[in-house]
């Protein structure tokens, strides 16, 4: 059920832009209002959740290690699976954002003739990886439409992009890492009993989101063949804060204009929050130096403490006269 709503709601999004372009015209809304709406509702909504996050009080080390801890001398401890420094900290945590480690190492149950075994799942760890560069290089190489010159860099990532120098325009090669890896996220969510009975609306609908975003983008560039430079003209009409639609843009262009303005929206206030949240994760940012540093909880009610040798100077007379024994003799 879950994932006929997402992908109905996909569609709904698109048959929207369908009706507003084709019927009504409203390329001002589409073009202008929407885009803008949803920039400032990205920006918002990330900046509280950020701030909600930084502002939670966080009374203990609860890092989530999987290595040795460091104790005693003759005791080799894990520095990055278990860091108890700084610098042990920061590698571990470019490991887990750089190359998903934690995802790297996680395995998958199976029953295999009534017994539980546990086997590689290196193909999620090389979707997701494969999914995130992609889109990452996806972001970088539309910066041409937000930037006049086009910075050096992403001249030479779209050339490096399309070594391939298939058809023309070049197939870029991370347009189709980008649907292939999401299409994988989708077919495992679904074909998984497990997953599937586990997985929610929220699940599915910015996956079919994503797909809809890459492959409304592939048929603008191989297909349709939009005017590229009226649309650079329009987003950076946008940019400048006079915004003008483009009349020769096609209706295409604008419902994927309207699935990244979703995105936008729906970023903040989704599990793609994660992007910020591993940063700021005490099971991740934090060292794991309890046996050295002792962490109070800020929302402690003061109390006085009485230590052992307050407690031994009040009762010295007693306990001598019960023959326990002192620390102190006078």
């Amino acid at each position: 059920m879950g994932i006929l709503v997402s992908f109905l709601a996909v569609v709904a999004l698109f048959l929207s832009v369908l009706v507003g372009i084709d019927s009504l015209g409203l390329r001002w809304l589409f073009g202008v209002a929407v885009p803008y709406a949803a920039a400032a509702l990205f920006l918002g909504g990330f900046l509280v959740r950020v701030l909600g996050w930084a502002r939670s009080p966080v009374p203990f080390a609860i890092p989530t290690t999987c290595g040795q801890q460091k104790s005693l001398p003759w005791i080799k401890s894990a520095s990055i699976e278990n860091p108890s420094t700084t610098l042990g900290v920061i590698a571990r945590m470019a490991l887990e954002v750089f190359a998903f480690r934690s995802l790297f190492r996680n395995t998958k149950t199976e029953l295999r003739d009534g017994r539980l075994s546990y086997a590689s799942n290196k193909w999620l760890w090389a979707a997701g990886l494969a999914f995130h560069y992609s889109f990452l290089v996806i972001l970088l190489r539309h910066l041409r439409f937000f930037m006049e010159p086009i910075p050096g860099f992403v001249l030479a990532l779209t050339t490096v992009d399309g070594f391939l120098q298939l058809g023309l325009p070049v197939v870029l090669t991370t347009s189709l890492i980008f649907v292939g890896a999401v299409t994988f996220l989708l077919v495992r969510r679904v074909a998984s009993p497990q997953l599937r009975y586990i997985s929610l609306p929220t699940d599915y609908f910015p996956l079919f989101l994503l797909l809809a975003i890459g492959a409304s983008g592939l048929w603008l560039r191989h297909v349709t063949k939009i005017d590229v430079p009226a649309a650079k003209a329009m987003v950076m009409g946008l940019l400048q804060l006079s915004p003008k639609p483009a009349e020769s843009l096609g209706t295409l262009f604008y419902a994927h204009l309207f699935f990244v303005s979703t995105l936008l929206v729906y970023f903040p206030f989704s599990k793609l929050m994660h992007m910020a949240g591993v940063f700021l994760s005490p099971t991740r940012n934090l060292a794991a130096n309890t046996r050295e540093v002792r962490h109070v909880n800020p929302w402690n009610h003061p109390v006085a403490l009485h230590t052992y040798d307050e407690y031994e100077e009040e009762f010295r007379e007693r306990m001598r006269d019960a023959g326990l024994p002192l620390e102190k003799e006078s």
